[in-house]
């Protein structure tokens, strides 16, 4: 037997709640909200970010040097020849969105698409580590900063790739404490990253 809500609810917009509610942070009724928000805009506001979804899924894709998500590739970062050669380790496109709002780093990307996290069956073959140890050895960056998060995983996955990368002759360093330990980079704020970047000590 339906429920009360579902009977109430028209069949398209109860799709939409349930496609909205799949994203992260968005429960139930935040999901709601948002439907019903969507619901009442006008038609070409509503095809607006229809296509803008659309768009970002069919056109975006990850740089083949660095792996951020990008519309180009090479990435507008890699290619840009006025960034200092080193190279700022992430766990995720947003932290590279974070570090550049600080405007205290001029050097290129790495992301990971994750951390190293046994617990979770992901190890170093899962994420774009090998790619990085290939980078290295052709870029011979001044530098490696390894700003992945302050949190288990995070930390593993530093010192796996202080293990790796330190026999290659490059300087690697972490960030300066300050930052959230078990926070998400992406969560912390312009000032606190600025800092941490600036502060950052060898590994």
């Amino acid at each position: 037997m339906p429920s009360r809500s579902s009977a109430v609810t028209a069949q398209p917009v109860s799709r939409l709640i349930d496609e909205l509610s799949k994203l992260p942070g968005v429960g139930p009724k935040t999901a709601s909200r948002l439907a019903y928000h969507i619901l009442k805009t006008p038609r070409d506001d509503a095809l607006g970010l229809a296509e803008a979804i659309l768009e970002v899924k069919e056109r975006i894709t990850l740089c083949s040097n660095c792996f951020n998500t990008t519309d180009v590739n090479p990435c507008a970062i890699c290619t840009n020849e006025s960034r200092e050669k080193r190279i700022c380790v992430v766990e995720q496109p947003l932290d590279v969105v974070a570090l550049e709002r600080t405007h205290e780093f001029r050097g290129t990307y790495h992301v990971l698409h994750g951390s190293v996290s046994p617990m979770d069956g992901i190890g170093p073959d899962q994420l774009r580590i090998q790619e990085l140890v290939e980078r290295v050895g052709k870029e011979s960056p001044e530098e490696v900063i390894v700003f992945t998060n302050l949190d288990l995983s995070g930390e593993a996955t530093a010192t796996y790739l202080h293990r790796i990368l330190t026999p290659l002759g490059v300087r690697v360093t972490r960030p300066a404490s300050g930052l959230p330990v078990g926070g998400d980079l992406e969560y912390a704020d312009d000032r606190t990253l600025g800092r941490a970047m600036t502060g950052r000590r060898e590994l």
